[in-house]
């Protein structure tokens, strides 16, 4: 948590890392209450600048926000299909760059990327994968 001091000398506290999505309609008033009480009256600025600059701020904050939204989505689905592979036959390129083939033993997710676990040991990360075959069948006969 941060403090912050507003031009009247009150405190705020706030959540860091939050931004500008973070404030409130309350805290957006304060805002621009205390820039119109602070203003010279014999050369007041424009209010308008003021509002059209607090919402490009804003919309901007909330394209961050879509964007980390949408990038967690992704990492999320990535897992999901990752997951999808244990049990099949993939080949795919190391972060040592060996070509492997392998048999999915298990998945998992780091900060950035799924990685896939080779019932060989081989660790390859999802986006590296190339090829996915379908487990192999074995098939029974029934003798005549």
């Amino acid at each position: 948590m941060s403090t912050v001091t507003s031009l009247n000398g009150s405190t705020t506290n706030t959540k860091a890392g939050v931004g500008f999505s973070g404030l409130s309609s309350e805290d957006f008033t304060k805002i621009v209450l205390t820039e119109l009480s602070k203003q010279d009256p014999l050369a007041p600025n424009d209010t308008n600048a003021l509002l059209q600059q607090l919402s490009t701020i804003r919309s901007i904050q909330s394209d961050t926000d879509l964007t980390d939204s949408l990038k967690n989505l992704t990492k999320q689905n990535d897992f999901a299909a990752a997951a999808t592979l244990i049990g099949k036959s993939v080949s795919g390129v190391t972060e040592q760059g060996s070509r492997v083939i392998g048999t999915v033993a298990s998945v998992g997710r780091t900060k950035d990327t799924s990685l896939v676990r080779l019932a060989t040991g081989e660790v390859v990360d999802f986006k590296n994968i190339d090829r996915i075959d379908a487990p192999a069948r074995t098939t029974t006969t029934a003798a005549n």
